[in-house]
């Protein structure tokens, strides 16, 4: 093991790093290499964790699923291949390859037998297999036939709820393939306590069971439960500690057998006790983070306030003279590159709704502290410029703003941006932190909150899953039934008898009343769908690590699907909301007030999808006659919030399913951040209202229609600020599209810095982040991809690869408006 004298040298190796800090950090040679390594490997298949999970639950069938999925992820961690690659100084890898994704055969696996052969002529997200692979897949998936979630969750729906996921009006398909997640543990608690201090906690709550009756039976299990997966992981990170000590006896590098012992000195301490410097605790938050990610199949597996519970390491080994700037951003990038190497493969229905593969790990910066005051410290800037020189997707790095926040650390985040890779975004502690209060979150927590995942936001360690993602409802799917007395063509189903066709309808309030009474009934029914997955998962995947991280869950003896958490509030994802703004004005306008276009006439254009003369004539005057979304226009932003309302107020009447048995909350809310949902969602949507035609993309998160807000950004900002963003705590996803001339000099960075805080601070804007990549950049990707494989985009909460995206997906960044900042 390394001693004193080894560590020493590593730290005289660091200070030989130690810069001039007025001068830029630089990528190393090492990190550079890393990089390389992972963005040159093609994604593939790892067939690891399926055979041992699938050989666990055939051996132990009789056993409780919580003891089964312990055993089962106990043999993965002590089994798996591991590897520690030259030159890396943080360890952990996910699968037995990098961005080989691990199959996760208890939540869906029928879709790989019939997927698996076009995995890599995919138009996008493409996944390489072998041909043994696919052949040991085939024996996989045929003894898990009618045994796995997806299975599950069906087969708790009514026949009705089964036709609704079917018709894409609502869609679960994700949550059904892939788990819960969108969630963030508590990391400050894992330094401060070490797994040992979870064990011993685990043991004195394991001692007052009572298993005489039922529920002393269930805990005697959870507990068990929770004790072999904390052993897994111990074992699992001494594994690491023996390979590192192995490498530096065979190496011949002075230098790396320092770097190797120390690696094993680092998991040695952490696989017990807390860790005692910023090394060993950065390393222990990515052996978390990872472990959560070989566990469960859910993603949005966030990071948390990382630059507030790593400062105190940070803190205390710069002033110790053990740590530099320069090492420190080196850890930390090497991290980033890790947390990119995870990788997850989904069913082609699913993967459309998150083009680009993205695993959205979350990192926060910024924000307050609980006494208001600014929380950005030296450690906030090298996260933030880390960051910056990885230009990666992982992680998704959010700031939190507030009013205080300084301008040294906007005007940095601004240098990010102009980096033209989607990061950071922003999110507002002057709308979230007083509404996490008015929900009944506790001050000190309220102040904690996070990003989880794309934009959406929960307490670390102390909320439940799925703080947002659950279904994804079509509103204009919706929209349109209530034009047809209730019928959707595209399914051929009347899922809820309307109160007229839109001929019918003599005004306005006339067609709201369908529309209420329709989105009303479609509310329920997501819940409906909600209510039994959320059952599935409960019973048939219950996390146990996740569990271990997250209060209240040992205390309680709870899962955090039984109602484990302190705090439980989730939402589901709205689709199309500019489009129902837009189609609302249009009709209002153009039909009811001014006579410009016949009720039958309308319909008619809308069926033969605008096509001839007189349907093309019908379009322009959708399109330019009537108020749009984004331009600042109370006509159409006012009608949008009162037909959302509808949507919020009745889903006001519903808990989730861990009500009365905990969590504080166990309530709905509203949510826009729809990830790239509005191509899929689109595709399955005929002609709306607004000018849309059939098939293509709606409008995406709380965005405007693309090309439709032609104001500006300040214009959009009104817009967006209209909606009930209080309301709207899943997320209210902005994004805007700037070229980098925009940016380019210290002026525009400082005018744009002036218009995101009027948005934050005086309008109570939610959200927003900026795509800087200029529409010939994009096109000439998508022509000669080879040429821009580091290419990064926005696509909405998150970041992905350009080249990697399907071409629908790219021509739906491509048309995003551009603005500028000129007034």
């Amino acid at each position: 093991m390394c001693n004193m004298h080894n560590h020493k040298d590593l730290q005289r190796l660091q200070e030989d790093k130690m810069i001039d800090t007025k001068k830029a950090i630089e990528i190393t040679e090492r990190i550079a290499h890393l990089r390389e390594k992972v963005l040159s490997t093609k994604p593939t298949v790892c067939t690891e964790r399926a055979r041992f999970y699938t050989e666990v639950y055939r051996e132990n069938e009789e056993q409780p699923v919580i003891i089964k999925r312990a055993l089962a992820l106990q043999k993965t961690l002590e089994k798996m291949t591991i590897f520690i690659d030259e030159g890396e100084l943080i360890v952990g890898n996910q699968s037995s390859g990098h961005r080989a994704a691990p199959i996760f055969p208890e939540y869906a696996v029928d879709w790989l037998p019939e997927e698996m052969d076009e995995l890599d002529k995919r138009p996008g997200d493409a996944f390489f297999i072998t041909e043994e692979h696919k052949e040991e897949l085939r024996e996989i998936a045929s003894w898990w036939k009618g045994k796995v979630l997806w299975d599950r969750g069906r087969a708790l729906m009514t026949q009705e709820l089964r036709d609704l996921q079917d018709s894409a009006i609502i869609k679960a398909t994700g949550n059904l393939t892939s788990g819960d997640a969108h969630i963030a543990v508590d990391f400050q608690k894992i330094l401060k306590v070490g797994l040992k201090g979870y064990f011993e906690e685990i043991e004195l709550h394991h001692k007052q069971v009572d298993r005489s009756d039922r529920e002393g039976v269930r805990k005697d299990k959870f507990y068990s439960a929770l004790a072999i997966g904390l052993e897994s992981f111990q074992v699992f990170i001494r594994r690491y500690r023996d390979m590192a000590t192995y490498l530096s006896k065979e190496s011949n590098d002075p230098q790396r057998i320092i770097e190797l012992q120390r690696i094993a000195e680092n998991c040695q301490v952490i696989a017990e006790e807390p860790p005692r410097d910023f090394y060993q605790a950065l390393q222990l938050v990515y052996f978390v983070q990872l472990i959560l990610q070989i566990e469960s199949n859910g993603h949005s597996v966030s990071l948390g306030r990382l630059d507030q519970y790593l400062y105190p390491f940070y803190q205390k080994d710069m002033e110790a003279g053990i740590l530099s700037e320069s090492f420190a951003s080196e850890i930390l990038e090497n991290t980033w590159i890790k947390l990119l190497s995870v990788n997850k493969i989904r069913p082609w229905s699913h993967t459309r709704f998150s083009a680009g593969g993205p695993l959205y790990q979350n990192v926060t910066i910024g924000g307050q502290t609980i006494e208001g005051k600014d929380a950005v410290n030296e450690l906030s800037f090298l996260v933030l410029e880390s960051v910056g020189r990885m230009k990666l997707t992982q992680p998704n790095l959010s700031v939190r703003f507030h009013k205080g926040i300084s301008e040294e650390f906007m005007m940095a985040s601004m240098k990010v941006i102009e980096k033209g890779f989607g990061m950071p975004s922003f999110n507002n502690d002057e709308v979230v932190i007083p509404e996490l209060i008015n929900m009944g979150v506790e001050k000190e927590d309220a102040f904690n909150y996070s990003a989880i995942g794309c934009i959406e936001i929960a307490v670390p360690g102390k909320w439940g899953y799925r703080c947002t993602g659950m279904s994804f409802l079509n509103l204009m799917r919706v929209f349109l039934a209530t034009l047809h007395n209730g019928f959707d063509s595209q399914s051929g189903y009347t899922f809820q008898k309307g109160i007229g066709n839109f001929s019918d309808f003599n005004s306005y309030e006339e067609l709201f009343k369908a529309w209420q009474h329709q989105i009303h009934y479609y509310t329920r029914k997501t819940v409906e769908i909600d209510t039994a997955v959320d059952t599935a998962l409960e019973e048939h995947v219950p996390d146990i690590l996740c569990s271990t991280f997250v209060d209240s869950c040992i205390s309680r003896g709870k899962t955090i699907k039984e109602g484990g958490s302190k705090y439980d509030f989730i939402s589901g994802l709205q689709v199309g909301i500019a489009n129902l703004g837009n189609a609302l004005a249009a009709i209002k306008k153009l039909v009811y007030e001014e006579g410009k276009i016949g009720q039958e006439e309308l319909m008619d254009a809308l069926e033969q999808n605008f096509e001839g003369k007189e349907g093309e004539k019908i379009r322009q005057l959708l399109l330019n006659f009537a108020p749009k979304y984004g331009n600042d226009d109370d006509y159409v932003d006012l009608l949008l919030k009162d037909a959302y309302m509808e949507f919020i107020n009745e889903l006001e009447n519903y808990h989730t399913t861990r009500y009365n048995r905990g969590p504080i909350g166990c309530k709905y809310y509203a949510g826009t951040s729809s990830i790239s949902a509005n191509v899929p969602s689109g595709a399955v949507v005929p002609a709306t209202p607004d000018g849309r035609k059939a098939f293509t993309p709606v409008a995406e998160g709380s965005s405007p229609s693309s090309g439709t807000d032609l104001l500006g950004p300040t214009a959009v900002f009104k817009s967006v600020s209209k909606l009930p963003t209080d309301k709207i705590m899943g997320g209210v996803l902005l994004n805007q599209k700037l070229s980098p001339a925009a940016v380019e000099k210290e002026a525009d960075k400082h005018k744009l810095i002036s218009i995101v805080r009027t948005f934050f601070a005086e309008l109570k804007g939610w959200h927003v982040q900026y795509n800087i990549v200029s529409r010939e950049t994009l096109l000439a990707a998508k022509k000669d991809p080879e040429k821009y494989r580091d290419l990064v985009v926005r696509i909405a909460g998150y970041s992905a690869f350009f080249t990697t995206l399907s071409p629908d997906t790219q021509d739906d960044i491509i048309a995003r408006t551009e603005h500028t900042l000129n007034p």
